[in-house]
């Protein structure tokens, strides 16, 4: 039982409760309230019915030291979430006249550059300023203000919906003294991360159970990425020892699988690698379409290593842009380890790159045979100094496939890479 203080949060917003977006902002604040020694012990996606936030904002404050709340501080009729905290805290709403002018400023310079009149936006700008009576602002977002407020022995933070924004106001709730003073009874726990490769979910959950399983001030969990089994260990002040043990004996039967101790994902872990041995890398991508170069990309810096991609989709493309022989297509097909090896030789000589990944597959749902079936996947890295090959058949639909060909070609790289320095040692 955590003695950690106790936070829900409360997203809201239609949209996704239909599926038309992904929630950023619950994870986020999981994240960042864990780091910060609160335990996040339910996250709530409702939509922007009346009833349903009510619900989680009444359970929410009935139950948590802190609710955090996101979205729906907008100036539409949908927008309820100011209202409805105001209800479900017992107080009243009252117009801020410093908001009204702050958000009136901000609204009549919409209003111009729209060539429309103010009186048009004046409604909402008086909504938008009409808080819970005692909160506090936390400044805008936009034309949202971020609210803190206490209600009883809960403090609630709303926050807008849109996550730069969000993240923004983040900061400063934890700044005021209602926060501070949840922030003040929480322990910070240690988080170790554990990261894998080419090794089953199960295989790592039968280690664990067999290193003696979570408990005693160490709570783990495993969670399956795109075949990188991720372990985050949640590490109470006092049982860093029972860490420690727990680790030692988890990682040794898994060891040729473990690629990473922290949280930096595997296109950052490629890009150092890279750097290391001073190392330009390119990519030559067919059915993942560039998604292996977005990954690289990601990472701020990357263009100190990565050099460039080619998407070759056609064949013909293939073969001039990326100088696959036709004689190699024609014999052994786009989807096949030849053509693959000359897809990565060819994004070197054409990128001028030191090392390249190539992937060619069928991601589906059509195009495969009972010799080539949907899934099956060929990828080739190649440096100066040696090169890796792998063809895997995966499972799932077209966005699983891709995504899975997209982290096998960095781990690829990186298994290239790290033989490539263990051999010059």
């Amino acid at each position: 039982m955590t003695a950690r203080p106790r936070a829900f949060i409360v997203v809201t917003g239609s949209e996704l409760v239909r599926g038309d977006r992904r929630d950023l902002n619950g994870p986020f604040l999981a994240g960042e309230l864990l780091r910060l020694g609160v335990e996040p012990a339910r996250i709530s996606i409702v939509g922007d019915r009346e009833e349903e936030l009510s619900e989680a904002l009444a359970e929410a404050l009935g139950a948590a030291d802190l609710c955090v709340v996101s979205g729906g501080l907008g100036p539409t009729h949908d927008d309820r979430t100011v209202e409805l905290v105001a209800r479900a805290a017992g107080v009243a709403l009252q117009l801020d006249e410093e908001l009204h002018e702050q958000i009136g400023a901000v609204s009549r310079g919409f209003a111009a550059r729209l060539g429309r009149p103010y009186v048009d936006f004046e409604a909402g700008v008086r909504k938008q300023a009409t808080i819970p009576e005692g909160a506090l602002s936390l400044g805008l977002a936009g034309t949202a203000p971020g609210l803190v407020l206490e209600r009883g022995d809960t403090v609630v933070v709303v926050l807008p919906g849109p996550p730069a924004e969000l993240q923004r106001l983040w900061g400063k709730a934890r700044e005021t003294e209602p926060v501070r003073r949840v922030l003040a009874r929480a322990q910070p726990p240690e988080l170790r991360r554990l990261r894998f490769f080419g090794t089953s979910e199960s295989a790592v959950a039968k280690a664990l159970a067999a290193a003696g399983g979570d408990g005693d001030g160490v709570e783990a969990t495993i969670c399956a990425r795109d075949f990188e089994i991720h372990v985050d260990l949640v590490v109470e002040p006092g049982a860093e020892g029972r860490a420690d043990e727990l680790t030692r004996r988890l990682v040794a039967p898994l060891e040729s699988h473990l690629f990473s101790r922290d949280e930096r994902p595997i296109e950052e872990l490629v890009l150092d690698l890279c750097r290391s041995r001073g190392l330009t890398l390119g990519t030559a991508e067919s059915c993942t379409g560039g998604m292996v170069a977005e990954r690289l990309t990601s990472v701020p810096d990357s263009s100190d290593a990565f050099v460039g991609a080619i998407v070759a989709y056609a064949d013909d493309v293939k073969a001039r842009e990326l100088g696959v022989p036709p004689e190699v297509l024609e014999r052994h097909g786009a989807v096949s380890a030849e053509t693959a090896a000359a897809m990565a030789g060819g994004a070197r000589a054409r990128l001028g790159a030191d090392l390249a990944v190539a992937v060619t597959g069928i991601a589906g749902p059509g195009g495969g045979s009972d010799e080539k079936p949907v899934g099956l996947v060929f990828l080739h890295a190649e440096g100066p100094e040696g090169s890796r090959s792998a063809d895997f058949v995966f499972p799932g639909d077209r966005s699983s496939v891709r995504r899975r060909a997209t982290v096998t070609a960095l781990h690829l790289l990186r298994r290239l890479l790290q033989q490539t320095r263990d051999e010059s040692a």
